[in-house]
């Protein structure tokens, strides 16, 4: 590209981050290493089963460690995690925060409620808002998917699993991978959540009935489309790698798919100058 062409291209101030669910079955601090490695901006903890996530101390001494920022702290909010720090909802919540003020990080990522977390899902709107207005830190509702069960769609969220659609929450996560389950328009989604949108998870999928979490690019979702939306806007908010790689036969196709993921970020996290000035 010549001098004149890159003069005319501004980038995107976004942070790309990894995402440690990307390294699965592979450790949190591996994360880490291969965020510092491959030249992520950093990462977003998924706290989950693995103890080193659950600890903050553990995972600021790999931050040190490494010198690698964490961005956000996503909340033990699936099946398997109902256990891990609390059976509360509430409490997990308020454990994430204190997370993410300890680490530095700007977001906690939250699912929407189950439908069996009746008490938790009657309070989740009002709660979540009061929460915000009581840190910095941005609870960032993400958009999940139904169940697909003998031709019927089944949310297990409530209200439910599109959380765009209904109430506004002040800050949203946009999953790319979800939007692939859930058949949405991933850019209507996007224009739904507009300047509420906080946080994106990049990833790909083909619309079949599971969560795929695929490197970007190698689906059907509109992913190159969303990032340079993004980049048009000047969201300044992180975008996180969440793929999955739980199939990379050794470590060095593990990092090739995570470095292939950062590079389609940083490709398409680029707007034209012209294009960013024509926005409305």
């Amino acid at each position: 590209m010549s001098p004149d062409a890159l003069r005319g291209l501004e980038a995107s101030r976004a942070k790309v981050g990894l995402s440690t669910a990307s390294v699965y079955p592979e450790g949190t601090p591996v994360a880490f290493e291969l965020a510092a490695k491959l030249g992520y901006d950093g990462v977003e903890v998924m706290v989950w089963t693995d103890p080193v996530s659950q600890d903050p101390y553990a995972l600021l001494r790999l931050s040190q460690h490494y010198g690698v920022a964490i961005l956000a702290v996503h909340a033990p909010c699936l099946v398997i995690t109902q256990r891990v720090w609390t059976t509360d909802p509430w409490t997990k919540l308020q454990k994430a925060q204190f997370a993410a003020e300890l680490l530095g990080a700007d977001t906690v990522v939250v699912h929407p409620p189950f439908r069996w977390q009746r008490d938790y899902a009657r309070t989740f709107q009002q709660g979540i808002q009061r929460m915000a207005g009581e840190t910095d830190v941005r609870f960032a509702v993400e958009n999940m998917f139904p169940l697909r069960v003998r031709g019927r769609e089944v949310s297990a969220y409530q209200p439910t699993w599109d959380v765009a659609a209904g109430e506004p929450y002040r800050h949203y996560t946009l999953d790319l991978s979800h939007t692939a389950v859930s058949h949405s328009d991933a850019l209507a989604m996007l224009a739904a959540m507009d300047d509420r949108l906080a946080h994106l998870h990049v990833a790909d999928g083909t619309g079949v009935p599971k969560d795929e979490h695929l490197v970007p690019g190698r689906g059907t979702q509109p992913c190159a489309e969303v990032l340079e939306r993004l980049a048009l806007t000047a969201f300044e908010g992180n975008v996180i790698v969440e793929i999955n790689t739980r199939r990379a036969l050794d470590r060095a196709e593990r990092e090739a798919d995570l470095a292939e993921a950062l590079a389609y970020c940083r490709l398409h996290l680029v707007a034209s100058a012209d294009e960013a000035r024509t926005l409305p």
